[in-house]
């Protein structure tokens, strides 16, 4: 019950934040969170765009406005979670500097950022992983960012190898640890 107010809360919270003539990306970007919160309650298949719109303070007409459909509408909030990972990761990479090493744990611990580890995002994440061998679109909206994101652990890896005198192969390293971050949601 009280995490009900809680999350009741946080959600009015977040309509008191967008007026009621919002910028056309104002109200994308409430009824996207809006979306990750359902998508963390519900699942995949039990979210609608009426629960959605509901949770976002919109009508179910303004988000179909914004977005044409539910399929649309989770596209977008896919895309939105994939670019929100890789700016993460990608700054913490910046403020690493060069060392190999330093490189890796900036990297890992950049998954465990507050900005982009939620309950609510992690959830949203397996939602949409759970989809992903049923709905290619998913695998191709994401595909380069993972492309990317996997060829810079490899990098990393080969660098930790070259500096520790290791003999492991990077790439079954990278992919390893990429598993292991699957695993417990967080990637």
């Amino acid at each position: 019950m009280a995490n009900d107010n809680l999350k009741s809360e946080v959600t009015d919270i977040e309509k008191a934040n967008v007026p009621r003539k919002a910028p056309r990306h104002s109200r994308q970007m409430q009824i996207i969170k809006a979306t990750i919160q359902v998508l963390a309650e519900r699942g995949y298949a039990a979210t609608t765009l009426t629960e959605v719109a509901k949770r976002a303070g919109v009508s179910h007409g303004m988000v179909n406005f914004h977005f044409q459909s539910k399929q649309n509408l989770l596209t977008e909030t896919l895309a939105y979670l994939a670019e929100e990972y890789r700016q993460n990761w990608t700054r913490a990479l910046e403020k690493a500097g060069d060392d190999p090493v330093d490189r890796l744990a900036a990297l890992i611990a950049a998954d465990f950022e507050p900005a982009v580890c939620t309950p609510d995002r992690l959830s949203a994440w397996c939602s949409f992983w759970g989809e992903a061998q049923c709905k290619p679109m998913y695998q191709a909206n994401c595909g380069a960012n993972d492309a990317a994101y996997n060829s810079t652990l490899e990098q990393i890896c080969a660098g930790v190898n070259a500096k520790g005198g290791y003999d492991l192969r990077p790439e079954v390293v990278a992919r390893s640890l990429v598993v292991c971050q699957r695993a417990y949601g967080l990637r």
